[in-house]
């Protein structure tokens, strides 16, 4: 796991991909943690995003970074919302504090269960990296 969120972070912004009925839907997030040996994410309750992630958690994240190396994760979301998990989020990243706080009712957190990762260079050299 720890070669994927080095490739996320040196990154800072990747693609997440959700699914509204057949319409594909790609968005920017900067916000990954290591949260009990899982790939864990924020986002508000009150975003589509959040919406789109209950109805079909099936999901896949893609960033570039820059020297001809991409990432693809793909995987199915789980809501793991609690006053623990949310703290460990502010914590990761105080300035969601700027936003949300535990208990506030708008602050979920998810993982990526089942998740591969797949690193790729413009060659088409693939490698399965461990989540």
């Amino acid at each position: 796991m720890k070669e994927v969120l080095d490739f996320l972070h040196k990154v800072g912004v990747f693609y997440l991909a959700t699914t509204e009925d057949d319409q594909p839907h790609v968005r920017p997030i900067g916000f990954v943690m290591d949260c009990g040996g899982k790939l864990t994410f924020e986002t508000c309750n009150q975003k589509a995003m959040c919406k789109q992630l209950a109805a079909n958690p099936k999901v896949e994240i893609v960033c570039y970074d820059g020297e001809g190396n991409t990432l693809r994760i793909c995987g199915k979301a789980v809501f793991a919302t609690s006053d623990e998990t949310q703290a460990r989020a502010l914590e990761v990243m105080p300035a969601l504090k700027n936003q949300y706080s535990v208990g506030d009712g708008l602050l979920e957190i998810y993982y990526l269960d089942d998740a591969k990762a797949v690193c790729s260079n413009m060659r088409g050299e693939s490698r399965e990296l461990a989540i």
